[in-house]
C-alpha cells in the first residue's frame, strides 16, 4: 500500500539525518532533504579536496562534511541514514548506529514507498537497461506521462512531489539496490540471473536473495515477469504472492511472451517480427518478450510494435561505432559479466574479434570460455583479469582440442590498436569486456566513450 509523502516530510522535519556517498544520485538528495528540514551532514571516504567546489556549496548550505579516510567512525548519533547502494546493511559502523535507534534506508526504498504513480522494477544480470529503456519508450509511445529511474536517469526521490498518480515509473535496479528493500514495485520484471558482483555479495545466495526482494513484497494484485529459459528465475514461479507471466525464446508460453517461427507472440498475439527488429541478437529478443510481459494491461500491442521495429539500441549495447578499411567496430562496454558478454558474441553472424578483461569482480570466467569461444577469431586481453581469462580459455583449449589466438595487453589504447593490427577486411572488432570497469575507468560509460574516442581516431 502505497504512502502518503505528507507522512515522510513530517518524519523528516528537524532529524538529524546522515547522508552516507555524496555521488551522483546522492547530492540531489541532500538538497531535497534540506529542502524539508532535516539536517544533514553528508559522509564520503573522498576527502574534501576531491569535492572541490561540490564541498564548498554543500558547507555553504550548512550540511556538516565528514569526509576521508575513518569517516564511517563517525556516523553516530543520527537519527536517519541514507546509503549509498553498494554499502552493505552488515557493515560495522550501520550496525552500531542501528543498536543505537538510527532509520537507516536509501534514497530508491523511500522513493518505492511513497511513489504516488504506478512502478515498474526490471532487474537481472543482463539486459536491466535495454528493458527498462524498452518499457519506457513504449509507455510514453502510448502517451503515458512517464518517469525513469533507478541506475539510470535522474533521481527521483527528489521528483516525488511533481508526480501524480497516473503517471508510471520505470526504475532499473541493481541488487545492491534491492539487497535491503522492504517494498516491491507493483510490477517486478527479473531477466535472467547468473553469477555476477561476488565481490560485493557473499555467494551467489545472497545474490539472488537480494534479486527476490523485488518481488519478495508484492500481493495478489501486483506482477511478476519471469525468463522461463533461465534455470533460476523460473524457479521462481512458485514462491510469488503476485500473478505470474514468463516469456521464453525457446518453447511456446500460454500466460505470457514467446518467439517462434521469426515472430515475437504476447498471449499467442504477434507483436512484431524478429526480422523486422533493429536490435542485435537472441538476448535482445528476450528483453522484447520481458517488456511485453511488463506492459500487458498499459499498453496496446500497435504501440509495442512500433517501439519494438523502431528502437536501435541504448549506449554502449552492442553499439555500431564506425567501419574503417572493411572492418565494423562495436561499443559493448556495457558487458560486464561473462554471460552479458556471450549474449553480445552471439547476435553476430561470425566470429568476432574480442577485447575483453577488466575489474575482478571475483566470478568465474569458465562460462565464458565454454559458450564463447566458437563466436570469437582472436582474443585481446587487457586489465587485471586477463590472466585469469586466459588461462579460462587455455583450460577450454586442453578440453575441445581447439585453440584461438590470445595476446595480453598492458594499456586499454594498446588492446584497440592490437585489434586493428590483427583485422582484416570483413572482420568485426567488439569491446565486450565481461568485467567491470574500476581498474581502469570510473564507470562503463566512461570506459566505451573512450573505446570510441579511439576507435574513431584510428
Amino acid at each position: 500500500m502505497k504512502r502518503d509523502f505528507n507522512e515522510f516530510k513530517h518524519f523528516i522535519k528537524g532529524k538529524k539525518t546522515a547522508v552516507v556517498g555524496l555521488g551522483v544520485s546522492n547530492k540531489p538528495l541532500v538538497d531535497f532533504l534540506l529542502n524539508l528540514g532535516a539536517i544533514v551532514s553528508g559522509f564520503d571516504k573522498k576527502s574534501e579536496n576531491e569535492f572541490s567546489d561540490i564541498a564548498a556549496e554543500l558547507k555553504s548550505k550548512g550540511v556538516k562534511l565528514v569526509l576521508g579516510d575513518g569517516y564511517l567512525e563517525n556516523l553516530v548519533g543520527y537519527d536517519v541514514i541514507f546509503k549509498t547502494p553498494s554499502m552493505r546493511i552488515d557493515c560495522e559502523a550501520l550496525q552500531k548506529a542501528s543498536k543505537e535507534g538510527a532509520y537507516i534506508t536509501s534514497e530508491m526504498e523511500e522513493f518505492l514507498r511513497y511513489c504516488p504513480g504506478k512502478v515498474f522494477g526490471v532487474t537481472g544480470s543482463d539486459g536491466k537497461t535495454t528493458t527498462t529503456t524498452l518499457i519506457y519508450n513504449m509507455l510514453k509511445n502510448q502517451g503515458y506521462r512517464t518517469w525513469v529511474g533507478g541506475n539510470i536517469g535522474t533521481p527521483l526521490f527528489t521528483k516525488i512531489e511533481e508526480m501524480e498518480s497516473n503517471d508510471k515509473v520505470v526504475l532499473e535496479l541493481s541488487s545492491f539496490q534491492l539487497m535491503t528493500m522492504s517494498v516491491s514495485p507493483e510490477v517486478a520484471v527479473i531477466t535472467n540471473l547468473s553469477p555476477n558482483h561476488l565481490d560485493i555479495h557473499k555467494d551467489m545466495r545472497e545474490y539472488v536473495d537480494s534479486k527476490e526482494n523485488i518481488y519478495k513484497y508484492q500481493d495478489k494484485e501486483d506482477l511478476l515477469v519471469l525468463n522461463r529459459d533461465n534455470e533460476i528465475t523460473n524457479k521462481m514461479s512458485n514462491d510469488s504472492e503476485a500473478r505470474v507471466l514468463q516469456f521464453s525464446v525457446k518453447e511456446k508460453i500460454e500466460k505470457g511472451a514467446y518467439y517462434q517461427n521469426d515472430i515475437l507472440f504476447l498471449n499467442d498475439l504477434e507483436v512484431c517480427r524478429k526480422s523486422k527488429i533493429k536490435l542485435k541478437g537472441m538476448h535482445n529478443v528476450e528483453n522484447l518478450l520481458a517488456a511485453f510481459c511488463a506492459l500487458i494491461e498499459d499498453v496496446e500491442i500497435e504501440n509495442m510494435n512500433k517501439v519494438a521495429v523502431s528502437f536501435t539500441g541504448v549506449e554502449h549495447r552492442c553499439e555500431f561505432v564506425r567501419e574503417l578499411d572493411g572492418v565494423e567496430y562495436y561499443n559493448d562496454s556495457i558487458a560486464s559479466s561473462p554471460t552479458r558478454t556471450v549474449a553480445g558474441l552471439m547476435a553476430f553472424d561470425k566470429p568476432v574479434i574480442l577485447i575483453a578483461g577488466g575489474y575482478d569482480k571475483k566470478i568465474p570466467f569458465e562460462p565464458l570460455a565454454e559458450l564463447g569461444l566458437k563466436h570469437i577469431k582472436i582474443l585481446i586481453l587487457v586489465g587485471t583479469t586477463k590472466n585469469k581469462i586466459k588461462e579460462a580459455f587455455e583450460h577450454e583449449f586442453i578440453k575441445t582440442k581447439t585453440s584461438i589466438p590470445i595476446f595480453l595487453t598492458d594499456t586499454f589504447e594498446e588492446a584497440v590498436f592490437k585489434a586493428k593490427e590483427c583485422a582484416e577486411a570483413g572482420d568485426i572488432v567488439t569491446l565486450s569486456p565481461a568485467c567491470a570497469s574500476f581498474d581502469l575507468f570510473p564507470n562503463f560509460e566512461k570506459r566505451g566513450n573512450t573505446f570510441k574516442e579511439i576507435v574513431n581516431n584510428l
